[in-house]
């Protein structure tokens, strides 16, 4: 059975040494601005959401690690900056996360986490052809 309720691209992920020198280039270059910059401590992160499809449309999500220690940084080190994750808007993520454990993927968390706009929870690449997914569900 499959996940039900996915309603759209919430938002792609990009991993950055910088979120301000990163985005010179979206802001010079893009013509696009971030709606928020903040630090999300419990994730170990700086985060800015840059709007790139009008009110509703998807996000580009900036991630700057706050410590060397937690898994973004892991990731930052041995991968370098680029894409992180792509994140998808569910309408119920306690359902989602019951269907995907039912279903086997190899899902990184037991319960829904705080996110920076709801509850979300993360696939593995190792089930989703090398690419992390998020399952959000946000708070609005």
């Amino acid at each position: 059975m499959a996940v039900k309720g996915v309603k759209r691209v919430d938002h792609i992920a990009i991993v950055v040494h910088n979120i301000e020198e990163a985005l010179q280039f979206y802001q010079s270059t893009l013509g696009v601005f971030p709606s928020v910059v903040k630090d999300f401590p419990s994730e170990g992160v700086r985060i800015a959401f840059v709007p790139v499809g009008g009110a509703d449309g998807a996000k580009i999500e900036l991630l700057q690690p706050l410590d060397s220690t937690n898994g973004v940084a892991k990731f930052l080190a041995k991968h370098g900056e680029g894409q992180h994750h792509i994140c998808l808007e569910v309408e119920d993520i306690d359902a989602a996360l019951e269907q995907l454990q039912a279903d086997g993927a190899p899902v990184l968390d037991a319960i829904p986490r705080l996110s920076a706009d709801g509850r979300a929870v993360f696939i593995h690449p190792k089930g989703a052809n090398g690419v992390l997914y998020e399952l959000v569900q946000r708070n609005n």
